[in-house]
């Protein structure tokens, strides 16, 4: 390296090295570009943006556990005392009293069965049909994909069924029954439980966003709901003729499947699953379709 001292007096540092060619200023940069715009297209569900956002669906299950038995004294408890409190009211009137059938199976195991699947349906429906509306002021701040807040509902309540489930086990030890090859089959049955309540909580809670009767009429529809699946009674009593039209209720298929693959007793639902799971399809979709048409305008409508 030299120094050089140019006619104008000025010091120049010249260099020996080969010397690096300046970037051509007027060529044009790798800039990336979005295009912003509304959905196109009937069903637009980008997938690739709930992968994205999945570490946040972690936070709000995890905020809804926390929440939920916040200071509370039984705490967890509540999961054990509600279906077994239930199982014994309907042991007592539905079996004792009423001599409803039991398709030869102890009246507790018979009713626990279909408890299990329903009370996780009723408590994941209710929770997503209300977190749209409890979320108003996340939702009118920041965007995320707004379908993550009844989908956090409807898995948050998978806790809930863990715990139930495995008090359901100390029951069938109390009865002296052992689990079957059939129990292989539980999976299938509560994924189509999460499923239906997953479709059915898109449709109320776009809903509940718009007109706030939804949340009154929500425990009036559960309670219905009930009564027109097979909990409190088998669906053999439901004649051959009209059975594939009480299989179009999703819980249908999902309550007898959880009976047959938790026992082992009785033959497969096949024409009620059949029924059930062409039912939670179009009840998914639809739940979808209408949920990604109303997201734009929930904010403002809140």
């Amino acid at each position: 390296m030299s120094l050089e001292i140019t006619t104008t007096g000025e010091a120049v540092i010249a260099s020996q090295q080969q010397k690096v060619p300046r970037a051509d200023a007027t060529a044009p940069e790798s800039i990336p570009t979005f295009d912003i715009g509304p959905p196109r297209g009937l069903f637009n569900i980008d997938l690739h943006e709930l992968w994205i956002y999945r570490e946040l669906l972690y936070f709000l299950v995890w905020r809804d556990l926390k929440v939920r038995y916040k200071q509370t004294v039984i705490g967890v408890g509540w999961v054990i005392i509600q279906p077994f409190c239930t199982m014994l009211i309907f042991s007592f009137f539905f079996g004792r009293l009423a001599k409803m059938p039991s398709d030869g199976l102890p009246y507790p195991v018979f009713y626990y069965c279909a408890l299990l699947p329903w009370m996780y349906f009723a408590s994941a429906l209710t929770n997503a049909t209300n977190t749209v509306v409890e979320q108003e002021r996340v939702i009118t701040k920041v965007y995320f994909p707004r379908v993550l807040l009844p989908a956090s509902a409807v898995v948050s309540g998978l806790v809930d069924f863990s715990v139930s489930l495995v008090m359901f086990m100390g029951m069938m030890l109390y009865y002296h029954m052992t689990p079957k090859a059939t129990a292989l089959f539980i999976p299938a049955f509560l994924l189509m439980a999460i499923t239906t309540a997953l479709g059915a909580g898109l449709w109320l809670s776009a809903l509940n966003a718009i007109y706030r009767d939804v949340r009154y009429a929500i425990p009036f529809l559960v309670q219905v709901w009930m009564f027109a699946s097979p909990v409190a009674y088998p669906s053999s009593l439901v004649p051959d003729r009209w059975r594939w039209l009480f299989g179009l209720n999703p819980m249908t298929g999902v309550i007898e499947g959880f009976r047959w693959a938790l026992t082992g007793h009785g033959h497969p639902p096949g024409r009620l699953l059949a029924a059930s799971a062409a039912m939670v399809a179009v009840m998914l979709f639809g739940g979808l379709l209408y949920f990604k048409n109303m997201e734009g305008t929930i904010a403002d409508r809140m």
